[in-house]
């Protein structure tokens, strides 16, 4: 898919500016099917919804999610239930989008 899920997140304890729009719809290019979300605060998040034939799939891919988030030191927000799961990812130490953000949905995006 990309370049980005070769790279490994870089611990971000905050200091940096996050992307500005111009920044985020460059990277978005580079992840499939991922969506540019913001909430009340203005802070724009990567959003993806994925749908499962039943429970056990999602929680299976959602576990995996859980392994790569550790191995990467970035988590995401996860949602999931019967047959969906919704991830929502951000840099909470600086309030918006990094280039963490994207390797991180790159990675889900393989599994």
């Amino acid at each position: 898919m990309s370049e980005l899920s070769e790279k490994k997140c870089i611990p971000c304890e905050g200091g940096v500016l996050p992307f500005d729009i111009s920044e985020i719809h460059k990277y978005q290019k580079k992840v499939d099917g991922w969506d540019i979300v913001n909430d009340k605060k203005n802070i724009y998040f990567l959003e993806k919804k994925f749908t499962f034939k039943n429970f056990l799939e999602s929680q299976k891919f959602i576990n995996e999610v859980g392994k790569i988030s550790e191995e990467e030191g970035h988590h995401p927000d996860i949602t999931f239930g019967w047959g969906y799961a919704k991830i929502n990812i951000t840099t909470h130490a600086i309030e918006g989008l990094s280039e963490n953000d994207f390797i991180l949905a790159a990675k889900i995006d393989k599994i």
